[in-house]
This record gives C-alpha cells, structure tokens and sequence, in this order.
C-alpha cells in the first residue's frame, strides 16, 4: 500500500467538522483530516497485519513526512507492536522523529511505539538518557514517556528496579523545570508508579514535593493511599 493511497483512505474516514474541532484543540498549524481515535486504530491493525516489518516502517516515515495530523499519528501506530525482530530500523526511525515533537498526541503516540522498542531491548536507555538534556521540552518529555513501562510492576526484577530508579533520577532534575509539560511528565510518571510502589512515590514526593507546581503535586498523589 503506498502512502497516497492511506491518505486517500483517511479521507474517506474523516468526520465531517471533526478536522476544524481538532485544529483548535492541539492548537499547533498543520492540516487535520478529522479521523477518530479509533478509525485510526482499526486502520494501523489492518496495516500491520497486511505489511512487513520493512514495509510498515517505509510507509510510517513516509506518512511522519506528510506532517498531517493523522499521518503522524498512523505512522506511530503502524510500528506499536512489542514482537517485532529485527527492530533496529524501527528504533532508528522513531528516534528520528524526536526533533519534530511539538504537540502532546503526537509525541504520546510516536513514545507509545517507542516503550515497546525499549522494552524490548533496555539497553537503549543510556541513549535515552541522552534525551533529558536537549534544549527541545518535547524531547525532555519524551524520556519520561517513553520509559512509562517501568511504572506498571509491582515486584520489579532488578534490572527494572535499576531502570525505575534511574528516571527518578531524572525526575528529581525535572522539577527545577517550571515547563508546564515537563512538570507534568514528572506527575504523569509518579501517578501511575503510585499504583505499584507508593511507599517510592512518597519518598520522592517527601524530598522533591516542595520544588514541583501545585498541580503536578496534586496530579502525582492522585492515586495515593490514604494517610492512616
């Protein structure tokens, strides 16, 4: 399937009005079709089920150049699989898209694909943490997105512990940052580990509390257990 012919189809998956709604809401100039979530969805699994490892990720970088809205976005969806062998290609095309984050969706979408990639081989977080110092916020926001599966378990082997512990480290960084997205990706990252470790959260919390925005405090301790 070449990529003229997924626009085309995207086309005829738009909402009519839907595309006006979503340039207002992202706020960021670039053309919407107005495909729904899960349209997009329906669509990437199709695709991925039809197409090579090689032909997805050609057709992902072409449609990422598109910049349209749903381009993006189906491109980060095309290579969100966890099994896929080789992946370095895959890997390499996602960290390319680094430089062009500039909304929220779509670097949600492009680190969504990525937390596969890094799970699949954790070794990549020292490039990772490459990331925490670049000018760009978006990409500061990325290592916080893209490690998000460090959060989810509850009795963590050591390695995963390791891992935890080193993006807390950056966290710890982060809350120095008064960027309204990077105070949320520190929330974002200790909410969800709140789930799992609390007693890490308020640890954290204990030190580092007084540096964050109020709401990044608040969005962090969401899930928190109640004080006996």
């Amino acid at each position: 399937m070449t990529p003229d012919s997924v626009l085309a189809r995207l086309e005829t998956l738009a909402e009519p009005g839907r595309a006006e709604g979503m340039a207002d809401y992202h706020k960021v100039p670039r053309r919407y079709v107005g495909v729904p979530n899960p349209a997009l969805n329906d669509l990437a699994q199709q695709l991925r089920q039809s197409l090579s490892v090689a032909e997805r990720t050609a057709l992902a970088d072409a449609l990422w150049q598109t910049d349209i809205f749903e381009g993006r976005i189906l491109a980060a969806k095309l290579l969100t699989q966890a099994r896929i062998a080789p992946d370095a290609g895959v890997w390499r095309l996602i960290t390319s898209w680094l430089p062009d984050l500039d909304s929220w969706a779509i670097a949600d979408a492009a680190m969504t694909a990525g937390q596969k990639r890094l799970v699949a081989d954790p070794s990549r977080i020292d490039e990772i943490e490459g990331w925490t110092s670049s000018q760009s916020h978006w990409i500061r926001r990325a290592a916080m997105v893209v490690t998000l599966p460090y959060t989810k378990q509850n009795h963590p082997k050591p390695e995963e512990r390791a891992i935890r512990e080193r993006v807390l480290g950056w966290a710890a960084g982060y809350v120095h940052d008064d960027q309204w997205f990077i105070q949320k990706s520190v929330a974002w990252w200790l909410r969800d580990l709140s789930k799992h470790d609390p007693a890490r959260v308020e640890a954290f919390l204990a030190e580092h509390a007084p540096a964050m925005k109020p709401f990044a405090r608040k969005e962090a301790q969401k899930h928190m257990p109640p004080r006996a």
